[in-house]
């Protein structure tokens, strides 16, 4: 499939607030949302997550959030997603919230999923995110962990990563598109879907993405460019970074469990074993980077 014309691929429209806007009836599946919103500064955007669990990461720029379930201040410290941690904003079921860009402009992007229990709302600063450095040689990346497994929610699970010029991520390529567990009962791999939402380090630059099956009923390639996204709703999805580009991407993920559980596509999981170190480039950003508001 000629990969302008995928439809699991999103490009943005700068013309509104929400310049990116993924539903369940565009995605195709069952309950996963997502926004990427931008504001100038002194803009405000409002919205209420109803019968959703929600979590909210600034991308740029400092935000005040103002909500029934908390107040909290000039959260977020990062020129961009290339120059420092996140911060990422957990929000329960029924919860009113206006987001303001008080210090400037600002870009942060919001997914929900439904949700049938309450959670604390709960912030996530940046010496907070657990880092993780995942693969090596080649396939060396940095992934960022702000709603990871075991975060006190119901579905969301919420990781940035970061793929160096050249490199490979999401590799070997996995899936997780099916429930399954072992003899023990022990989760072998969830069924979730995954938003993939990408910032580039130049504005020329470009990824590829792959999204397809094992029995090729869905096989698309899709080159990515800055504020896309890419759609993942089953099968395997390796990414891999054009030369001379720094790849960003966002993931959201919600299904059968709060988990990452997945399995690796049996034909590519060998080059694990060949991996004889990390790529000194990981990891591209760290606390030392963030800013505060001026």
């Amino acid at each position: 499939m000629n990969s302008t014309q995928s439809h699991l691929l999103v490009k943005p429209d700068f013309s509104r607030k929400e310049y990116i806007n993924v539903t369940p009836q565009s995605a195709g599946w069952k309950d996963l949302s997502f926004l990427a919103v931008q504001l100038k500064n002194g803009e405000e955007w409002s919205f209420q997550t109803q019968g959703n669990e929600l979590a909210l990461v600034v991308l740029s720029g400092s935000l005040d959030v103002t909500s029934n379930a908390g107040k909290w201040e000039a959260i977020g410290s990062r020129k961009d997603v290339f120059h420092g941690l996140p911060t990422a904003l957990y929000l329960p079921r029924n919860t009113d919230f206006t987001v303001k860009a008080s210090y400037g402009d600002a870009d942060f992007a919001c997914g929900w999923a439904s949700a049938t229990k309450d959670f604390q709302a709960r912030l996530v600063k940046p010496e907070e995110v657990d880092i993780e450095l995942r693969g090596g040689e080649n396939v060396s990346r940095q992934i960022n962990r702000m709603i990871p497994p075991g975060f006190p929610c119901e579905r969301l699970v919420v990781v940035e990563v970061y793929t160096p010029s050249g490199n490979w991520s999401s590799y070997p390529p996995h899936k997780h598109d099916m429930r399954r567990v072992d003899k023990d009962g022990n989760l072998i791999e969830a069924d979730l879907d995954e938003i993939y939402f990408y910032k580039i380090d130049r504005p020329e630059g470009f990824a590829f993405q792959r999204v397809y099956t094992a029995d090729r009923r869905l096989d698309e390639l899709m080159m990515v460019s800055d504020s896309e996204l890419v759609i993942s709703p089953e099968g395997y999805h390796p990414v891999v970074a054009a030369p001379g580009y720094n790849v960003y991407y966002l993931n959201f993920l919600a299904g059968t469990d709060q988990s990452l559980a997945n399995v690796d596509d049996p034909d590519f999981g060998w080059v694990k074993e060949t991996w004889k170190f990390k790529d000194p480039r990981v990891p591209m950003v760290t606390l030392e980077m963030n800013q505060k508001p001026q």
